[in-house]
């Protein structure tokens, strides 16, 4: 199966957060302007794998459920921002915002 045109935006969306950056679901619907958390996750799951996955989380800062253990890992070499309690991202310094500079 091939990405159709949403699914093409999402992975391209993806592939612009930058490294220590993170995005809910969500604000890559948002960003989109169409679909939501549950669409953006449904994209991910099916062509998620070839784009930095691990910088699409739950609103939470929980990584996702199907890898936990990988997107802690990437997060450690990225030095992306945790919470205290090391099990989720820290979302206030960690979310991307793609109006600002680089």
């Amino acid at each position: 199966m091939e990405p159709d045109e949403y699914s093409e935006a999402v992975l391209e969306t993806v592939e612009r957060i930058p490294p220590g950056k993170v995005l809910a679901y969500g604000d890559i619907a948002e960003l989109i302007g169409r679909g939501g958390p549950r669409q953006v996750g449904r994209v991910m799951s099916l062509f998620g794998g070839g784009v930095p996955w691990w910088r699409v989380i739950r609103a939470d800062g929980s990584p996702p459920r199907c890898d936990e253990v990988r997107a802690h890992e990437h997060w450690r070499a990225e030095g992306t921002p945790l919470r205290p309690d090391g099990r989720r991202v820290d979302m206030a310094r960690a979310r991307w915002n793609p109006d600002d500079p680089a």
